[in-house]
């Protein structure tokens, strides 16, 4: 298991949120060998099923940034990587880096790093009062319309950024990737498709992989990184009559789960 408590301050640290994804689905283009530069992150079982804390990306997010990351989708107490000191906390471990401060970016921040947050969908926009609630957690923060779930190309230019801003980055980093490309419309990333569902967020998540690859040559070229790639919550389509998320369903609380270091080049 990971010890981000003898870790940090050593390593960068990068959180990338795959907005929406069905952990079905990602398992499924796991097995079909879709996603090579995501397959080669994951351990020899591919994708973990976890437990999200939160059924739509804003408290989700806010739930990560504090520590709460994806629980293990099975019983027993499951010690957390990051957690903010509280009373009565019981799933701190010895190896769990705790912090004092509210939020895991002001935490790494009191370390030493400089947080960057890269966004995707309307949550990270600065456009209002709530969508800059998230962003203005971190020193530096990117969105526009080009990195947006309207974008088709948005998986590559979210990546552009998020390299620029990494390479750029004084001493350590911490990095928050909100991609964009698998929350809906995901309609888009098929051919004569009219409608969303676990196919095109499948080939939504194909473009995602084929965009990755700068993002993680440019954290091996800094070093060693803490990585955690998963899903914020999960998404309906049509399950049980259910459409989108926000709600308690299995297909939104199920999230596809992965960390482990990403060693230099």
């Amino acid at each position: 298991m990971l010890r981000p408590r003898d870790l940090i301050p050593h390593v960068d640290v990068a959180l990338i949120t795959l907005d929406s994804l069905r952990f079905d689905v990602a398992a499924r283009a796991h097995e079909l060998g879709e996603t090579p530069n995501l397959s080669a992150l994951l351990p020899p079982g591919g994708w973990e099923a976890r437990h999200t804390p939160g059924s739509f990306t804003y408290a989700a997010h806010q739930a990560f940034l504090a520590g709460f990351l994806p629980t293990p989708a099975r019983p027993g107490r499951h010690p957390r990587l990051f957690a903010a000191a509280f009373e009565g906390s019981r799933s701190i471990g010895e190896g769990t880096f705790v912090f004092p401060q509210a939020t895991l970016p002001a935490a790494l921040a009191a370390q030493g790093y400089h947080t960057v947050c890269v966004g995707g969908v309307g949550f990270f926009n600065g456009r209002t009062a709530l969508g800059s609630a998230l962003p203005d957690l971190f020193a530096e923060a990117h969105w526009s319309p080009a990195l947006g779930v309207k974008h088709p190309d948005s998986a590559r230019a979210q990546v552009q950024v998020a390299a620029g801003a990494v390479t750029r980055a004084p001493g350590r980093v911490f990095l928050l990737l909100n991609v964009a490309a698998t929350h809906t419309p995901t309609h888009l990333y098929l051919p004569d498709a009219r409608r969303d569902s676990p196919d095109s967020q499948r080939a939504a998540l194909r473009s995602v992989d084929a965009a990755l690859p700068p993002l993680l040559d440019a954290l091996r070229a800094r070093g060693r990184t803490l990585l955690i790639v998963c899903a914020d919550h999960g998404t309906c389509f049509g399950d049980d009559g259910y459409w989108g998320h926000r709600l308690a369903h299995p297909a939104v609380w199920t999230v596809p789960y992965a960390d482990g270091m990403l060693e230099g080049s």
